[in-house]
């Protein structure tokens, strides 16, 4: 296999505004292994990430915007075609639709196998080396960093490694003796002349699941054999949700109606179920309210964000906006720059603290770029951010319930994000803000509504808004889905943020490796980072035909998501993912591009 690297082009910053698409993946055609991560995929400002289950046909698919490809290591060997990723079905409604701001991305060279950006070979392989010390994140993870399985050392033909190979801290209770962990599951169908390689990676899969602690937490969903790989889309289903949603309907509607919203804690809902996603976050309570969709609490943060920073000063007159940033976010940043009087600027995300100035008011960021799972610095940007005089804005829609964010500990002055993905709170589930404490008292928001008022059944005609957390709500909160997440989110109970992260990893690794040895050479390229401090929860592949490809994997039972022209989405939800699982998706994946 020989080293390839994709030219690094120059990408014209700036968003677009388009409008939505439907988004379901077209059919595809086989692509290509060979692993080395490469850069994002060209930003794409049109389409709707709305939501939409997996698809099982082919569906109509807008043109993305063409462009230059994003730089950075390729996978195997052939180049993919170029061009932006535009968003396809991104979580579970229509809420977060639009397009991505294009930028240049820092280029890195590559190798057949899953080399991480700067590398360094080690005889016999590479290893891709974890980040020195705390996470990016802000949190540093317990047991090995690389949990033992290396993407850029692939197994040799027929070696079997020992294992189990990562490890975690150990989580109280034992696992349920029914619990159907991807271990206890058949891996799928496998010819009597299994290569070597298969039998090996299988069998390090089932070691793995063996040793895995959070087995057991996937008998808390509603799953079936189907290899559900897009929670970083919608979450699967929490056992814990029907019946509370039936008791909610029956008896706290049903029978005592309007006395619920102080019997049964309606009204205290949003800061309550704040504080359990708080928790998630690294936020100490009465920091998070739930509430409004995500689109609306990024309008309501962008814009408190300016006036706070323009009391510092009227010539603050800028917002920074990560330029690939998922296309909502750019939508609403460019309206706030306009009812502000600012004006927008598009920056790398990996920019945005060498471009914060003193004119900056806010800078509006990703924690984790939706398309290519890339995990951006949230200490360093945010102390960056801080030390020119702005705010910093974070968008958590693809970290939270997937790695540690340390949101208290890293000073971060507000963030938003939406509970439907891996915090699995159901289609349409509400979004949440965070508003630091120190800035609560100054937090004015855009959008003031009854239920924010410091006395709401006051009815008066002027404002005065209440104190705290509660100064993030606006109107009657959404009572059914609001509850259907906090039904959700305890299955987090017995378990740390920081054990999830560690599985993360392992499961997002062991896919990489698994798909360097399966899928034949030259077919797909990695745009997900393989250096654990630049790499959320998902892999994103590109490849051509990516749509018939997602469709066909689909129709043979792995579900996964793709964004338009020519990338596959993997998302890795560790409560409920198994290893033995991620084997037999890129074996399907291999077959299904061999045959095509």
């Amino acid at each position: 296999m020989s080293d390839a690297t994709i030219p690094t082009e120059p990408v014209s910053p700036g968003p677009v505004s388009p409008g939505p698409v439907p988004t379901e993946p077209t059919p595809t055609e086989p692509v290509s292994p060979g692993l080395v991560p490469t850069g994002p995929p060209a930003p794409e400002r049109s389409g709707a990430e709305a939501s939409a289950p997996g698809p099982s046909a082919p569906g109509p698919s807008a043109p993305g915007p063409s462009g230059p490809e994003r730089s950075g290591p390729s996978l195997r060997s052939g180049p993919g075609p170029s061009g932006a990723a535009s968003p396809g079905a991104e979580g579970s409604g229509p809420e977060r639709s639009g397009a991505a701001s294009s930028g240049p991305e820092r280029s890195g060279a590559g190798r057949s196998g899953l080399q991480p950006s700067g590398a360094q070979r080690s005889a016999p392989g590479l290893s891709a080396p974890g980040p020195s010390g705390a996470e990016s994140s802000g949190a540093a993870l317990p047991g090995a960093e690389r949990s033992g399985v290396e993407p850029s050392s692939p197994l040799p033909s027929g070696r079997k490694r020992s294992g189990p190979e990562w490890s975690r801290p150990q989580q109280s209770g034992p696992a349920p003796a029914a619990s159907r962990s991807a271990a206890s599951r058949p891996a799928g169908p496998r010819s009597a002349g299994a290569s070597p390689a298969e039998s090996g990676l299988a069998g390090e899969a089932a070691r793995l699941d063996a040793a895995d602690r959070l087995r057991a937490k996937r008998d808390a969903f509603v799953l079936d054999d189907v290899i559900y790989l897009d929670g970083n889309s919608l979450g699967a289903l929490p056992r814990a949700v029907p019946p509370r949603l039936a008791d909610v309907v029956a008896r706290e509607w049903g029978r005592l109606r309007i006395r619920s919203w102080e019997e049964s804690g309606w009204w205290t809902a949003p800061e309550r179920i704040g504080d359990r996603v708080g928790r998630l976050l690294g936020a100490a309570p009465g920091q998070v309210v739930v509430g409004d969709s995500t689109s609306v609490n990024i309008f309501k943060a962008v814009v408190a964000a300016v006036r706070i920073a323009q009391e510092r000063g009227a010539h603050r007159d800028q917002i920074l906006v990560d330029e690939t940033t998922f296309p909502t976010d750019g939508y609403i940043a460019e309206s706030a720059a306009r009812m502000t009087g600012c004006t927008l600027r598009p920056v790398a995300a990996g920019d945005i603290p060498a471009a914060t100035g003193p004119r900056t008011a806010v800078a509006l960021v990703n924690h984790v770029d939706y398309r290519t799972g890339r995990l951006h610095d949230l200490p360093a940007t945010t102390a960056a951010v801080h030390a020119a005089g702005a705010l910093v804005v974070w968008d958590l829609c693809h970290s939270a319930g997937a790695l540690p964010v340390g949101l208290d500990a890293h000073g971060v002055d507000l963030a938003v994000g939406c509970t439907y993905k891996y915090l699995n709170g159901g289609p349409g589930a509400p979004a949440y803000l965070y508003v630091a404490r120190a800035h609560q008292p100054r937090f004015d928001s855009p959008l003031p509504g009854w239920n924010s008022h410091a006395d709401p059944f006051g009815m008066d005609s002027a404002y005065t808004p209440a104190a705290g957390a509660a100064r993030g709500r606006v109107g009657t909160p959404d009572i059914l889905s609001m509850l259907a997440l906090e039904a959700a989110l305890k299955v987090w109970d017995d378990v740390t943020i920081e054990e999830v992260r560690t599985k993360s990893l392992a499961l997002t690794d062991f896919f990489l490796r698994c798909v360097e040895e399966y899928v034949p050479a030259g077919r797909v390229r990695s745009l997900t980072p393989a250096a654990h401090a630049e790499r959320g929860s998902q892999v994103a592949l590109r490849c051509a035909d990516a749509g018939e490809v997602m469709a066909e994997l689909v129709r043979r039972g792995v579900v996964g998501d793709f964004r338009r022209p020519d990338v596959l989405r993997f998302g890795f939800t560790p409560l409920y993912t198994g290893f033995a699982e991620v084997e037999r998706a890129a074996r399907v994946l291999a077959a299904a591009l061999a045959e095509g």
